[in-house]
């Protein structure tokens, strides 16, 4: 669940410059159940298909999101076999955990700047609520909440194609996890899925996050939830390139083995 969570905060700060494929380079760092150092990653986008890449120790794991055919694809350097999901048919089983109706969402600018990788940013305070279940709609009842600032560079390169790609993904109910984490924790992945379509309001691109995820939970969940709460995540753009990206990029290795998941 904490690496979907940072390959989850990383997407938020990506995006592909007008008419050009483009490579991001971020650093993620977290603190919570375990995480502490910085994680770096890399993030491909082309079109409305996006590839991330996040080192921990001497495994590469990359995550590859395709919008026009709804399918996601898992995978790590170590072994040579991915996993595919349906998201088409992953958002329909997640929408029986999650109640849509009583979610909030809200992103409004705060006043303040900042420069990061060479950009004026301008600051915004995020937050998002979504009441769900774990395990289903009679299963305990929990609440996820994410709130942080988000640094937003304004009309910056790629913003249209960023706006595009999370604006078609979130509308057909998409998550930005790992659907086996997500499972657990339907709340938390629908909350990220809102928080990237707040920021694709802003008309710029986040080049920084700072995220803090807060849980509450019924009954005996509620100890549970608390512990697993108060997570801190920040994700910062260290440089953004353009330039043709290939397509073999944005599908699993030929002769990696593909095992359909649900």
């Amino acid at each position: 669940m904490i690496r979907s969570l940072l390959t989850a905060l990383l997407l938020a700060t990506s995006a592909a410059p007008a008419d050009a494929d483009v490579t991001i380079k971020q650093t993620n760092a977290g603190k919570g159940m375990g995480m502490s150092g910085t994680i770096p990653s890399t993030t491909y986008i082309k079109g409305l298909k996006m590839r991330t890449e996040t080192v921990t120790g001497d495994t590469t794991r990359v995550t590859i999101f395709d919008v026009t055919t709804q399918k996601m694809y898992s995978f790590d350097s170590k072994k040579k076999e991915a996993d595919v999901w349906d998201m088409q048919a992953f958002a329909a089983e997640m929408g029986k955990s999650v109640d849509a109706a009583s979610m909030t969402a809200s992103v409004k600018a705060n006043g303040q700047t900042r420069q990061i990788a060479g950009q004026s940013a301008a600051g915004y305070d995020m937050e998002v609520v979504v009441p769900s279940s774990m395990g289903g709609a009679d299963g305990p009842k929990i609440t996820v909440k994410l709130v942080g600032p988000m640094w937003v560079v304004k009309d910056a390169p790629g913003t249209r194609e960023y706006m595009a790609f999370y604006r078609a993904a979130v509308d057909k109910g998409w998550i930005f996890s790992d659907p086996r984490a997500a499972k657990g924790s339907p709340g938390q992945a629908k909350a990220m899925a809102q928080m990237y379509k707040q920021l694709a309001e802003t008309g710029g691109v986040p080049y920084q996050t700072e995220m803090q995820i807060k849980m509450d939970g019924e009954g005996p969940m509620a100890a549970v939830m608390a512990k697993m709460g108060n997570m801190t995540m920040t994700t910062s753009v260290q440089s953004v390139e353009t330039g043709a990206l290939a397509d073999t990029l944005f599908t699993p290795p030929s002769d990696y083995k593909l095992n359909v998941r649900k």
